[in-house]
């Protein structure tokens, strides 16, 4: 009985011993990350998305082989044998009719010169071919002696990078009598500027749509090459395709990307010059209102926000894990600072106290949409494509531990200042619109700074300590999860996946995308300038308040790369990165972004008091606790989701 109980008992102790070896292995294998990547330099981008303090990037920093890429991508690249599509009819309602009137017209103006008739004829089978492209071609005629070894692809089959195109703009040796011909002078004089005007108007309204980017692209090759060659080399036999489309409209180019930059964001450029003209030069209001000048200048900040995003990734991805550090901690919060600084400025030099709060206002804003907006927004659509989706839990719990003590120093001293500072009203009636007695109402209520022992000798240097401490554990954490405790994340790269692309094309240069940033700084500078003029307007508005712009508008505004990179994610069954763009962000409000305010208001004195009312004190404190119970069991969906947006409204 003895011999069988100690069997008994050794064989329990061996099946523990076995059962908490596979659960090791399981959590070894749950909480591996190994990532895919066609370079080094893709491969060390994505690594630097795993790490704490580093900015969640999505689009690619240097060149895809076509190989590599999506189906959706390769489709862009496919000649559709569909030609009569929903897509080429509103080509023809939208552009192909005025398109081909023109050329029409042109026509017969040019056989009317005599001298221009060859331009005529062309005129009349380009107004045909315009009118209808969708499966013809416009070909080029080759030089006897002259090799044809250039593959010439269709100017419609685009791709997020371009590839290089052969320059069509030089003339073969036989067209050098082309500018020697009177009749070159005529067509350059009479026809080709009114054709220029048209393809001109053509190719911006249809970049613009986006979805019609085939038809800017074709656009944009007649009028530099097509229109500038001899008639004679594309009315004769042809040898060489020049151009060539068979579909107007492809739903899939909201994923196009110029220079990695989305096409939505490329687009909105013009926007930053729109905004900064008419909110530096109409002073007056003489074109555009307050509302639209603020307007404009805050969506501009939106395509700045991508190109600095793009910036960091870029040079981040091209150094070491030091220098992405510094990258990322200085230019990751610049696109609010700028702003911050730049309201604390203007509120402090008209006299306007209310600047103030619009910026604790903004900055709560950005807690809580990156704490409970962006995992919720990234919860429900990840979880409406995948069932149920799952993090690391070790990793999420280390952001969310730093975020608890960031948001725990932060608004230490505004509970300090509750415990034993005097709470003061101002406004107060009564509920009968007097100022007699029962039952008050008060719109500005306020602990009262101005007692100079509580404040100076208490609140102040708490203030300070928590500004110099934040940083330092921003440091830790940077150690913590780079260095000493790297092994958290469990990074690796898939084998096989490195080796076949040695030889990465970087889109942006390490210089490139410094300038770019410093540049896309100075412009962020200056739309902030221009938003901080003309917010009065707004918050004058009676159903308006300083809170709710503060929270919503400003707040979120800059954070939509952030955002669309955390769907983005979402969408591919990574919902560990979507969780932590918003950790990081957040992490780096609290950490980084309120210490340099309160170092430049010790600089500068602008007002700025590290004190917040009670609504974002106990909204934030809320929001932290609920993320990290969120993050307890390593696994999310879309009804999660729907929580942490229930509980932001």
């Amino acid at each position: 009985l003895f011999v069988n109980q100690y069997k008994s008992e050794n064989d329990s102790s061996m099946a523990r011993h076995h059962s908490s070896k596979l659960s090791k292995v399981r959590e070894d294998v749950t909480d591996k990350t190994t990532i895919r990547a066609e370079n080094e330099v893709e491969a060390h981008k994505l690594a630097n998305n795993y790490r704490f303090g580093f900015r969640k990037w999505k689009s690619h920093v240097t060149e895809r082989p076509f190989e590599v890429r999506s189906d959706v991508v390769k489709e862009l690249y496919s000649d559709l044998n569909h030609l009569i599509t929903c897509g080429n009819v509103v080509y023809v309602l939208l552009f192909g009719w005025w398109v081909s009137l023109v050329y029409l017209l042109v026509s017969i103006l040019m056989v009317i010169t005599i001298i221009g008739a060859p331009y005529g004829k062309l005129c009349w089978k380009l107004s045909l071919y315009f009118l209808w492209p969708f499966g013809k071609s416009i070909q080029e005629v080759i030089p006897e002696g002259v090799e044809d070894d250039k593959d010439l692809s269709p100017i419609l089959l685009p791709s997020p990078t371009e590839e290089h195109i052969p320059d069509l703009l030089q003339a073969p040796p036989q067209n050098k009598r082309y500018w020697r011909c009177v009749s070159t002078y005529v067509w350059l004089l009479l026809g080709y500027p009114w054709l220029a005007v048209v393809h001109s108007l053509a190719c911006l309204l249809s970049w613009l749509l986006v979805f019609t980017i085939p038809v800017a692209k074709m656009n944009a090759r007649t009028l530099a090459s097509i229109l500038l060659m001899p008639p004679k080399s594309l009315i004769r036999v042809p040898q060489r395709t020049l151009l060539c489309c068979y579909h107007a409209v492809n739903w899939n180019y909201y994923k196009y990307t110029v220079d990695g930059i989305n096409v939505f964001a490329v687009n909105l450029l013009p926007l930053v010059i729109i905004s900064l003209v008419i909110g530096y030069v109409d002073k007056g209001n003489q074109f555009a209102s307050s509302e639209v000048k603020f307007a404009t200048a805050i969506v501009s900040i939106i395509p700045l926000s991508y190109y600095i995003g793009m910036g960091i990734a870029s040079i981040s991805a091209q150094s070491n894990f030091a220098v992405g550090a510094v990258v990322n901690a200085t230019f990751g919060s610049i696109t609010e600072m700028t702003f911050y600084i730049t309201a604390l400025l203007r509120g402090h030099r008209a006299g306007k106290a209310c600047l103030q709060e619009v910026v604790k206002s903004a900055l709560t804003g950005t807690l809580l949409g990156c704490i409970l907006f962006i995992p919720g927004i990234c919860m429900i659509i990840g979880g409406l494509r995948h069932r149920e989706q799952r993090f690391n839990s070790r990793s999420a719990g280390v952001s969310s531990a730093l975020l608890f003590i960031s948001v725990g120093g932060v608004f230490a001293p505004t509970l300090f200042s509750k415990a034993y500072g005097n709470l003061v009203c101002d406004n107060c009636t009564d509920s009968m619109g007097g100022k007699t007695s029962g039952p008050f109402v008060c719109h500005n209520c306020h602990y009262d700074l101005n007692n100079y022992t509580l404040f100076h000798n208490h609140i102040e240097p708490l203030v300070y300590t928590v500004s110099v401490l934040l940083p330092f554990a921003y440091i830790i954490g940077l150690i913590f999860t780079l260095k000493t405790h790297s092994h958290i994340y469990d990074i690796h790269v898939g084998e096989g996946q490195v080796a076949g692309h040695q030889n990465a094309v970087v889109l942006w240069s390490r210089w490139r995308a410094l300038v770019i940033l410093i540049m896309a700084t100075l412009l962020m500078s200056a739309c902030a300038d221009v938003t901080t003029e003309h917010i009065q307007p707004i918050l004058s508005q009676p159903n308006i308040s300083q809170y709710f712009i503060g929270v919503t508008v400003l707040a979120m505004v800059p954070e939509i790369p952030e955002i669309v990179n955390g769907i983005q994610f979402a969408l591919q069954n990574n919902i560990s990165l979507s969780l932590e763009v918003g950790s990081c962000i957040a992490v780096q409000v609290c950490m980084l972004q309120i210490p340099l305010l309160v170092l430049f208001n010790s600089f500068y004195d602008v007002g700025f008091v590290l004190i917040f009312c009670d609504l974002h004190l106990w909204a934030s404190i809320f929001s932290v606790i609920l993320v990290n119970y969120i993050f307890m069991d390593g696994k999310s969906d879309y009804f999660q989701g729907k929580r942490c947006l229930e509980d932001l409204t």
